[in-house]
């Protein structure tokens, strides 16, 4: 399944798509653990990419990434299933793995969060190891919710995970949440010591709500687990007419299967029910009147909330229920002809539930139908890396459009890579264009500029050292230029020096870098001393499954 999804990844480069932005070698720099005047996005998934590119280039990091996700989420999905037969088993993989959620969220780049669908059954897991008290769960529990603690969508779910699946006033609970919030400790530490504050654009609630895909409308779609806000990024097989009917009937199949989850896991499965349940409110939050005008207003008084804007990824418990109900569902009918028929009959029934969501998704394979496509970066690139490396200082990119469309990237729509390929602060726009509608950022530095930019003075006066010009589309004016010196001039990108701009590098202060690395310090003793517990204990219990 994984050889067929990411087929495309066995030729050289990088998948350049939305938020999905790797590079030869991203530096470490006091702007990954603790962003200067922006929220952070990319605290701590930033700061371990460039660590890990230490010992291994972009390519092989993102490649390792992306298997892992597939990997990981089919292999979960059938470990998790409670059941001693194999093809039950190949029908949770499939169902888990081969869905909308996952296809539409790697069109839109966000490999992070995909980390946290993969790592949701092995999470639950061990969870369920650590409520029955087995040897080695504590560490295994800490293991699996550091990947999707990486972004802080993914670190709340694990840390949502952990609260609703473990019984309270136990010891292991209370060592459990404890160890997920120090995860969750570098992106919490950084937005609450940030000037960016926490409040967002409301106009975003309408925007980044579930949306429909086909006839059936928006709950449907999230029923199957799709219903991301991108239409760009979603797959041509979900405008189909038969999608809603397919969806339907895998409902009404994972029904008996969630019952007898529930009989073979007493008392667990009702909590796993809930944690989706809350995912699946959250998902249909801003396409619900009353809770889009509640989520409206709490997005602009309440720090963080514009976490659950973009409501539909916390469908990911939704989505690996579906697919234990559908496969034990299966199991069941298979069961049943086995007895009334012939055991041959049951085989086929649970091959055609395993073949099901193929079908219903086709164009999620190589690469969905060859988008997840690798390009080469232009050399303008390192060029342009090494001038801004022998004099250090802030950067100011332009056009000023975070996201955009680049000749060397076939016209994919790609985030700015230039903050992750510099080393050094880099000025980009943090508001969101969704058709018509701009969604405003965070950052009152971005704003300034942008307010600044808008009104034709020139770009010398935001004060960088740097000014990158893109070339291609939307080049700026002359007299934005005006005052800069050109540095470099290459076939895909200029840099502009402003000899009038101060020389130090502006990062965050004192006191917020040590709380930044503090924070991160912490996390990652957390996770070396679960991996040291784990080799001297021993414990193989992840790799037995258990069948009730």
């Amino acid at each position: 399944m994984t050889a067929v999804v990411l087929a495309p990844l066995v030729l050289p480069g990088y998948v350049l798509r939305y938020d999905m932005v790797f590079v030869p070698r991203q530096p470490l720099n006091w702007e990954m653990l603790a962003p200067a005047d922006s929220l952070p996005r990319a605290v701590p998934v930033d700061a371990v990419v460039a660590a890990a590119n230490l010992v291994m280039p972009g390519w092989l990091l993102q490649r390792i990434a992306l298997v892992a996700i597939v990997y990981l989420a089919a292999l979960g999905a059938a470990r998790l299933l409670p059941t001693a037969r194999l093809l039950p088993r190949v029908v949770a993989a499939l169902a888990y793995a081969w869905t909308p959620y996952l296809a539409e969220r790697l069109l839109l780049g966000q490999w992070a969060l995909l980390l946290a669908y993969a790592c949701l059954p092995w999470l639950v897991i061990a969870a369920r190891d650590l409520r029955d008290g087995r040897r080695g769960a504590l560490p295994r529990l800490v293991i699996a919710a550091a990947p999707a603690a990486l972004t802080p969508t993914g670190g709340l779910i694990a840390l949502a995970t952990v609260a609703v699946l473990l019984p309270l006033r136990r010891r292991a609970t209370a060592a459990a949440l404890a160890a997920v919030t120090a995860l969750n400790a570098p992106w919490l530490a950084a937005a609450l010591t940030g000037p960016a504050g926490g409040a967002s654009d409301p106009e975003g609630v309408a925007q980044f709500a579930a949306r429909a895909e086909n006839w059936a409308g928006s709950w449907t779609a999230l029923a199957g687990t799709g219903g991301i806000w991108n239409a760009q990024t979603v797959p041509a097989s979900r405008e189909s007419v038969l999608v809603p009917v397919v969806t339907v009937l895998l409902l009404a199949a994972a029904v008996p299967g969630l019952l007898e989850l529930r009989r073979r896991w007493a008392g667990a499965a009702d909590r796993l029910f809930v944690l989706a349940a809350g995912g699946f409110l959250l998902a249909v939050a801003g396409v619900v009147a009353p809770a889009a005008v509640l989520l409206e207003w709490a997005v602009v008084h309440v720090p963080g909330a514009g976490l659950l804007r973009d409501g539909q990824k916390f469908l990911i418990p939704y989505a690996l229920v579906l697919a234990l109900g559908f496969a034990l569902g299966a199991e069941l009918l298979a069961a049943r002809l086995d007895r009334a028929v012939d055991p041959a009959a049951g085989r086929v029934v649970l091959a055609g539930a395993a073949l099901l969501p193929v079908v219903l998704l086709p164009d999620l394979a190589f690469g969905v139908s060859g988008q997840l496509r690798p390009v080469r970066y232009p050399a303008d690139w390192a060029v342009v890396a090494e001038r801004v490396a022998e004099r250090p200082g802030e950067v100011l990119s332009l056009p000023f459009e975070g996201y955009q469309r680049y000749g060397w990237t076939d016209d994919v729509v790609v985030r700015d890579p230039a903050p992750r390929f510099l080393n050094a602060p880099v000025l980009i726009n943090d508001a969101l264009r969704v058709g018509a509608v701009t969604v405003d950022g965070e950052s009152p530095r971005a704003a300034s500029v942008g307010a600044l930019l808008a009104a034709g003075q020139p770009a010398a006066a935001a004060g960088t050292r740097w000014v990158l010009v893109r070339r291609g589309s939307g080049e700026p004016a002359a007299r934005v230029l005006a005052g800069l010196r050109l540095t470099h001039d290459g076939t895909y990108l200029q840099l502009w020096e402003n000899p009038s701009a101060p020389g130090e590098v502006r990062v965050a202060g004192t006191g917020r870098r040590t709380v930044a690395l503090a924070a991160h310090v912490s996390a990652g003793l957390i996770v070396t001393g679960a991996v040291i517990a784990l080799l001297l204990l021993g414990s193989r219990s992840w790799y037995r499954p258990r069948t009730h």
